[in-house]
């Protein structure tokens, strides 16, 4: 439950400033850039409807995150909620958060208004425009929220230092008049290192630490000094004391200085136990005597240990409300944090107080009978009248027996420190070698000896049974081609099997080759599919074959064919460049539409100078260039003017009446 409510996590909450530079440099980037005056009216709506559409999105994702972050104050714990209260003021804290709900919804409805106008816009400029006004409203509630942000990023960094407190493990709490001991005891108990000071209010936070008992851990709180005045009067210091008192369930440690040295008396005091006592209420309570160094609880005057008395009562009647016994005299204790007298027995008391009433707690609830049903104790019956006594292994006698001498094993730390210590003592990494004798351990392995290496030493046969393993192999590589009778060779084959042979493999090779094929990129297929040479029929020179039958000459048609391909190879290899593209504001278009605008290219100007095509009603090849020159010239003014193609008259609205229709000025007003 502890995760659900670490503020840690939050992230850091730019500012208005900040988003805005975020969002605008990142639709830059991650939106097309590049638009021509020649592009389809539709396409020039569409590229800037992309841009109002992405900075929308990307201003809602940022401020959502924001306001997800943050905690609800209705959906924590109510120990959360008030604490968050108390310092920060709720309605401060739900205000900003409105604020910028309310700019996350105000930048959706006006990229959907602006998207309406871009949708119908029948310019270049006016779609632009209206795309430069929609992002200006976008930054424009964004900075009004500058203020609200700025706030939020100081609430964030004040919780990212709040303590992480579990509302619903097992806590002591630790409560009384400030400088009565209180950090002291739990610096005893505990890790924590709280300040302790000779000064009050030397504690101005919640401190949390962590101690255990009997296998379990306990979260200890030490929470700032109260002073006996009004609910009304109490600081922002003393009402976090107050939340926790209120909204933890804990043992309560009420800390008492009998000896005065605080600066205030019993009396005082015994007022605030009595002010606050409605807070511990289902809580088990424990009144701690602290200082008994300077000052026993047996020698403080009359009236003072009659309070503490009432005090014990008070406390005893809680007790009893928690079902415990009442004659339990564990309510009150002493101890002295100086000389640790009584430090443990408190935590102890402290903690087995709480053990029990968690417990008692649990099986007053209705979730027990469900738990019940699934024990058994299964006693044993008796068979017969033998006397089976305990059988205790005699290692485990002796190591309960104190007198028995019980052998310790030596560590190393032991040896190092009987050898002089870290520094001085080097650990052997050789007393572990299995050797035949242990003398040998030690002794150093030289690696050259009379010029030679060792190792090459350590087996003086290793030659020969070197030999030995070659001979052994070749013995069972020839024993396991003998008793292999299902390999056939192709000699032992007959002429009929040898050719049939041949043609499986012939054709094994096709298939390889042809999956070979298949597998090969794209880029190193044809641009055309061959769909009528699918098996490599029609070449050069079956071409050349066939004229020459006819008695033709087939020289220049085959040079003609091959200066065609050569030609469309070096169009599509040369041109996938991509020529440098003009205009407003962005990068150049993807590779892939570069690659098919030239090879369009390389077609049209391998066609545009070809031979003219029986039919095709043109003279010569001047002619049909000419031709095609005029309709290209003819194309251009129709796509300057987003026509769909020769038929298309339609006549947009140049003044749209949802766009220039504002205020009525001076004059008739019957029409607008």
């Amino acid at each position: 439950m502890a995760a659900n409510y670490n503020f840690k996590k939050i992230t850091v909450v730019p500012s208005g400033k900040e988003i805005i530079d975020i969002i605008l440099s990142r639709t830059q980037r991650q939106t097309p850039t590049v638009v021509h005056k020649g592009y389809a009216i539709n396409r020039l709506k569409q590229f800037y409807m992309r841009k109002v559409k992405y900075t929308q999105t990307n201003f809602h994702e940022k401020l959502s995150a924001i306001i997800d972050e943050f905690p609800r104050l209705d959906d924590i714990h109510p120990f959360y909620a008030e604490l968050l209260h108390v310092l920060y003021d709720k309605d401060h804290f739900k205000l900003a958060l409105g604020q910028v709900n309310n700019a996350r919804n105000s930048i959706s409805k006006t990229a959907k208004h602006y998207l309406r106008l871009i949708k119908y816009g029948d310019s270049l400029y006016r779609c632009k425009s209206m795309k430069v006004a929609a992002l200006g409203c976008m930054c424009t509630y964004v900075k009004k929220i500058g203020p609200s942000l700025a706030y939020l990023e100081q609430i964030r960094q004040h919780m990212s230092r709040l303590p992480s407190i579990d509302p619903n493990t097992r806590t002591l709490l630790i409560c009384g008049f400030p400088n009565v001991g209180k950090s002291s005891f739990m610096n005893k108990i505990t890790r924590a290192d709280v300040d302790v000071q000779s000064y009050a209010f030397t504690t101005k936070s919640l401190f949390v630490g962590h101690t255990d008992y009997k296998y379990l851990r306990y979260q200890v709180i030490d929470t700032p000094g109260l002073l006996d005045r009004p609910f009304e009067g109490r600081n922002i210091i003393e009402m976090c004391s107050i939340t926790a008192l209120a909204h933890l369930r804990t043992a309560v440690l009420f800390f008492l200085d009998v000896s005065g040295s605080c600066g205030y008396t019993v009396a005082q005091q015994a007022a605030l136990f009595h002010s606050i006592k409605s807070l511990f209420m289902n809580k088990p309570l424990l009144i701690v005597c602290n200082k008994i160094d300077l000052q026993s609880l047996d020698k403080i005057p009359e009236d003072d240990h009659k309070l503490v008395m009432e005090m014990k009562s008070e406390a005893t009647k809680t007790l009893l409300g928690l079902g415990g016994d009442p004659n339990d005299d564990g309510v009150l204790l002493t101890m002295s944090t100086l000389t640790e007298d009584g430090v443990s027995a408190v935590k102890n008391a402290a903690c087995e107080r709480l053990l029990n009433q968690r417990v008692e707690v649990k099986m007053k609830s209705k979730k027990i009978n469900d738990c019940l049903n699934r024990f058994h104790v299964a006693m044993p019956k008796i068979r017969d009248n033998k006397e089976r006594p305990l059988c205790i292994p005699q290692s485990v006698l002796d190591s309960k027996n104190k007198d028995a001498p019980i052998e310790k094993k030596k560590l190393e730390r032991d040896l190092e420190e009987e050898n002089g210590g870290a520094g001085v003592y080097s650990a052997s990494l050789k007393k572990h070698y299995l050797l035949a004798d242990d003398l040998w351990k030690e002794d150093s392995i030289p690696e050259i000896l009379d010029g030679h290496n060792v190792y090459d030493f350590i087996d003086s046969d290793i030659l020969q049974r070197l030999e030995e393993l070659e001979k052994e192999e070749g013995l069972r590589l020839e024993a396991e081609a003998d008793d292999d009778d299902a390999e056939m060779d192709g000699v032992e084959l007959t002429a009929d099997e040898q050719k049939a042979l041949a043609e499986i493999r012939k054709k094994k090779s096709i298939l390889i080759h042809e999956h070979r094929i298949k597998k090969s990129t794209a880029e190193s297929r044809p641009i055309v599919p061959r769909k009528f040479d699918k098996d490599n029929k029609f070449t050069t020179n079956r071409m050349g074959r066939e004229l020459s039958k006819l008695g033709l000459d087939p020289s220049s048609a085959i040079e003609r064919a091959r200066s065609r391909s050569r030609g469309e190879k070096r169009g599509r290899s040369t041109t996938g460049r991509g020529d440098g593209v003009m205009d407003m504001d962005v990068d150049q278009p993807s590779n892939k539409k570069l690659r098919l605008r030239s090879r369009s290219r390389s077609v049209m100007s391998s066609k545009k100078g070809g031979e003219i095509v029986p039919g095709a009603g043109f003279r010569d090849v001047e002619q049909k260039n000419q031709a095609l020159k005029i309709a290209m010239k003819s194309n251009k003014q129709r796509n300057k003017n987003a026509r769909r193609g020769e038929a298309d008259r339609v006549i947009p609205t140049l003044r749209p009446k949802h766009l220039f229709s504002g205020k009525r000025s001076i004059g008739k007003t019957d029409r607008r």
